[in-house]
């Protein structure tokens, strides 16, 4: 998606008030029943929907904004993980579920483009996929090109625990006397917690 204020022909610095009138004005403006009959009716329909987007995009990332979620910068930060602003669209598309349409983003990064954010947004999609050898390899590279990256290092650890059958994954032979210690448990919980918030959430309402 294209920046989401530019859809809707405002300033980033914008008010809420400003960002709702805006909205109210296009959307009055490309309204289905504006175009009944019309040869524009498709067209307004898509601009229609790339507004309703916009919008939801912008008041999304303010509300994240609001609660700690993003510093002065335009980079997100929560929990000690930081998040590049690089792929907010592809980001958006995965906390909703639209999977399909955030690999057809990624898949269209040409190679040399691609740094360890957009590894680590790929491997997530494989990951909910259940490609867990390829996520795996995603993550690794990820972290690779950004070692100090702890939102990175925990998808990784999360991939690999689940690889080794730790959380149920499809290496069924375990050993004996391996039971759950407390670094276990925090770092099973850190992971979780990546997997929700990195995409905007949080644990309590992906569980």
């Amino acid at each position: 998606m294209s920046d989401p204020y530019k859809v809707l022909g405002i300033s980033p610095d914008a008010t809420d008030e400003q960002v709702k009138s805006a909205y109210r004005e296009l959307a009055k403006k490309y309204h289905p029943d504006n175009y009944a009959d019309s040869p524009l009716a498709d067209l307004a329909a898509e601009k229609m929907k790339e507004v309703n987007e916009a919008y939801d995009e912008i008041m999304a990332q303010r509300k994240q904004r609001a609660s700690g979620g993003y510093n002065n910068s335009g980079s997100s930060y929560n929990g000690g993980y930081r998040r590049s602003s690089n792929f907010s669209d592809v980001r958006h598309l995965i906390m909703v579920g639209r999977m399909a349409d955030a690999e057809q983003i990624l898949n269209g990064v040409p190679t040399a483009s691609r740094d360890g954010e957009w590894y680590f947004l790929k491997g997530t999609v494989l990951m909910r996929k259940g490609w867990l050898e390829e996520a795996y390899n995603h993550f690794s590279t990820a972290c690779n090109m950004d070692p100090g990256n702890a939102e990175y290092r925990a998808a990784l650890n999360q991939v690999q625990a689940q690889r080794s059958g730790a959380y149920g994954g499809y290496n069924t032979t375990r050993q004996a006397n391996t039971g759950c210690n407390a670094c276990d448990m925090c770092s099973s919980l850190i992971c979780a917690d990546c997997c929700c918030e990195c995409m905007g959430g949080d644990l309590i309402s992906c569980c």
